[in-house]
């Protein structure tokens, strides 16, 4: 397998043609190696267009999304960013690429251990990476300026918006299957209402972020 073929197919194919256009977005995919972040039976796969099984139920996202998600947040040099479940590892990275510091929280111990090999295999050394439970919120190392989810959630928890730094902004996909949309959510820069403000940007379904807050639900 040609593997700079197929990362130039993947960029090409799949990355331009879903309107990441960012040629520093697409320079970073370039540098930072997706099939070392991939299992390793699952190599010849790292560069299609599907989720790709990590282990422990877990899926690394589509190449798309990692682009798009990369593009839509534009991390700054000075910006500190949230990870809620690192997975691979792979999305850390490119985080770390364009921000100051990337504090990533993965609740499973395993792949946790996964994405901290890859990471310190490709010499990142501005990620900080936690075993632990950040549905709720992780206010350690925060204020943040980006906050990530990587599993989507039924509502947004207030605790990750508290999260955010004044300026802020936060991915993630909100609603339940089978209608889900990945959005930003930004916080105001001067404390002006509305204090948050939410930008739908595109229809996706990915897997539920473990341990997420769940909207009440109406008891006959």
């Amino acid at each position: 397998m040609n593997l700079e073929q197929a990362r130039t197919n993947m960029v090409e194919q799949q990355i331009r043609t879903w309107e990441v256009l960012d040629q520093d977005v697409l320079d970073l995919l370039y540098t930072v190696p997706r099939e070392d972040f991939v299992p390793a039976a699952c190599r010849n796969l790292a560069f299609t267009d599907m989720e790709i099984p990590i282990g422990e139920g877990e899926r690394m996202w589509a190449p798309k999304l990692e682009a798009r998600v990369l593009q839509e947040l534009a991390p700054r040099r000075s910006d500190l960013v949230l990870e809620i479940g690192t997975g691979s590892g792979y999305l850390t990275a490119l985080l770390a690429h364009r921000a100051a510091r990337v504090t990533s929280v993965e609740i499973k111990p395993g792949l946790a251990a996964f994405g901290r090999a890859n990471i310190a295999r490709h010499g990142v050394d501005n990620v900080t990476l936690e075993v632990g439970d950040g549905a709720r919120g992780f206010a350690k190392g925060g204020p943040y300026d980006i906050v990530v989810l990587t599993g989507s959630v039924p509502m947004l928890p207030s605790t990750l918006l508290e999260s955010l730094a004044p300026g802020g902004r936060a991915f993630a996909v909100i609603g339940e299957s089978p209608l889900m949309v990945a959005s930003i959510v930004s916080r105001s820069a001067r404390g002006t209402a509305p204090l948050f403000r939410t930008t739908a940007l595109f229809e996706t379904l990915i897997a539920p972020l473990a341990n997420c807050e769940q909207p009440p639900r109406f008891a006959f």
